[in-house]
């Protein structure tokens, strides 16, 4: 069974006999921070369909990721948008405290973690002999946003209420060909 490494989609409300299922059968948690982000906390629609006790419970991506649950991060366009950065942001300031989770972790879910989610574990890193897939991003300001900055947990990357701007896609390659850059039809 954990071979098959199966996936659960919207892995939203868990409970603890839940989320040790997970490890237990190396089910991957494919996950939408920008859910809590967008829904979470008080006086939100979590909380009216919810309660506020259940509502933060909701999403728990860092309970899922201190145990070991291996994490895909979408943003399920197009019910919230395309925003990788801000999802990496919802997750590292979740609603609640305890499920926070590191800007590292939740940048890893985001980019190599759906990749190991659809089997290709090859795939989503940058190394020697590897098909070259990456985006270029444009960081704010000039500000370096590059793995320096998501090491020392970026104070920006943290709120999720913060209007700082977040980096900006200018080109994305995979396997070694351009599919996106910016101004370019």
């Amino acid at each position: 069974l954990r071979a098959g490494r199966h996936r659960v989609e919207h892995a939203e409300l868990m409970s603890r006999r839940l989320i040790a299922g997970f490890v237990e059968f190396g089910i991957v948690a494919s996950m939408q921070p920008a859910f809590d982000r967008l829904w979470g906390g008080a006086g939100r629609m979590y909380e009216a369909r919810l309660g506020l006790s259940r509502s933060l419970e909701s999403n728990p991506m860092g309970a899922m990721h201190s145990v070991g649950v291996a994490l895909a991060f979408g943003s399920d366009s197009p019910v919230t948008p395309l925003d990788p950065w801000g999802s990496v942001r919802a997750a590292a300031a979740h609603h609640n405290p305890v499920q926070r989770m590191s800007v590292r972790a939740a940048f890893a879910a985001h980019t190599r973690g759906g990749w190991r989610a659809v089997h290709l574990d090859n795939e989503g890193v940058l190394a020697l002999g590897a098909p070259a897939t990456f985006a270029v991003w444009d960081s704010p300001a000039g500000v370096d946003r590059g793995l320096p900055v998501l090491q020392a947990e970026d104070p920006e990357l943290r709120s999720a209420g913060d209007p700082t701007p977040l980096p900006v896609c200018r080109a994305t390659v995979l396997r070694g060909d351009v599919i996106y850059e910016e101004g370019v039809s």
